[in-house]
């Protein structure tokens, strides 16, 4: 009796009746750290994982403000408030910009990210730290003729006295003494008609360069697309644009007629250099980053205000999900279990002896 006694324990053990003995007998306290050790474990494959793929730690940032929607109900594909967003280490010379993409001669030509041509860029305001501001990069402006400044002005002297013969001095391009600080005298902008040039114009429409709708009606002389109107760049680097900005351009007035620009407490932020420049968004993961923002103190920060109502409800669902599943999935996978060849088969044999 009791060697089949045994064997009937064995037989239990195999559809899940005597789990909960096992359970009970052990000391509680293990099993709250085994799976606190547990949790904490695959959280921390997550983010190794993440940071693997990403080369970025943290290898996500939560997007607060709507400066970047498409839809003011929210879309999965573009950057809404609340979306968590994976952020690709790179380096500038990899970042693909409007220009480029929308132009069908340039190599990049259809390359699309969160809804429109280009990349989006995550980069520091004139590299002065605070919140991180998350941009389309619009163009680049780069250095064509570069001559030597005056050595003998001081750093934080304007750029008359280091460059006296014209062009923007920019103390991050090596000059042809070898020095860094040069005078940029004329520019290139990728992917555009201008070459060589000691000002920028490009109008976005259609004709000078692909069509960039800025989502306004036109009225006193402010054009429907985006125009860059006789713009002398202060330094080298990528003008950036919020999608959802109506041609407001980070880099303000100077560049774009209206323009607010984004300000730092240095000014105006100065095209992004690559020093400035923390990554470019990648992957998005939408909702999950409301939580935070609904539990950030930062006075700072604008909280959940531009979260769209339909990332709630769609994070409540996500919740729900995540919670219901195992309580639905455990009945068929406990009747897939005792179903299973292999357990009838060691059923029978442990009654046969």
């Amino acid at each position: 009796m009791k060697h089949r006694g045994r064997h009937s324990l064995k037989a239990r053990d195999f559809d899940g009746e005597s789990e909960g003995t096992v359970v009970t007998d052990s000391d509680p306290l293990l099993n709250l750290l085994r799976e606190m050790a547990l949790a904490a474990g695959m959280i921390a494959l997550l983010v190794l994982g993440l940071f693997a793929h990403t080369g970025s730690m943290p290898p996500l940032v939560v997007v607060e403000s709507s400066s970047m929607i498409h839809d003011t109900n929210g879309e999965i594909g573009s950057i809404d408030a609340g979306d968590l967003v994976l952020v690709h280490n790179q380096p500038m010379d990899t970042v693909t910009t409007f220009a480029e993409a929308s132009n069908p001669a340039h190599p990049r030509y259809g390359y699309e990210q969160h809804g429109m041509a280009g990349d989006v860029i995550i980069y520091d305001k004139n590299g002065e730290g605070g919140t991180p501001i998350i941009h389309r990069a619009i163009l680049e402006v780069v250095p064509n003729v570069i001559k030597n400044p005056d050595r003998s002005a001081a750093p934080d002297d304007p750029t008359v006295l280091h460059c006296p013969d014209g062009g923007s001095y920019d103390d991050a391009v090596i000059a042809l003494d070898g020095l860094y600080g040069a005078c940029i005298m004329t520019w290139n902008v990728p992917g555009t008609n201008v070459v060589n040039q000691s000002t920028i114009t490009i109008a976005f429409d259609g004709e000078d360069a692909a069509y960039y709708d800025c989502n306004r009606p036109a009225h006193a002389n402010v054009e429907p697309f985006l125009v860059v109107w006789n713009w002398t760049p202060s330094q080298a680097g990528i003008m950036t644009l919020g999608d959802n900005n109506n041609c407001s351009v980070d880099q303000g007035p100077s560049a774009v007629n209206g323009s607010a620009g984004v300000h730092s407490a240095s000014g105006i932020v100065r095209p992004i250099r690559d020093s400035w420049l923390i990554g470019v968004a990648g992957g998005e993961i939408p909702w999950l980053g409301t939580v935070k923002l609904a539990l950030n103190t930062d006075p700072a920060s604008p909280g959940t205000i531009y979260v769209p109502n339909s990332s709630y409800f769609a994070l409540f669902l996500v919740v729900a999900g995540v919670l219901l599943a195992p309580m639905a999935l455990e009945p068929v996978l406990n009747r897939f279990v005792k179903n299973a060849p292999e357990i009838k088969q060691a059923t029978d044999e442990m009654e046969e002896e």
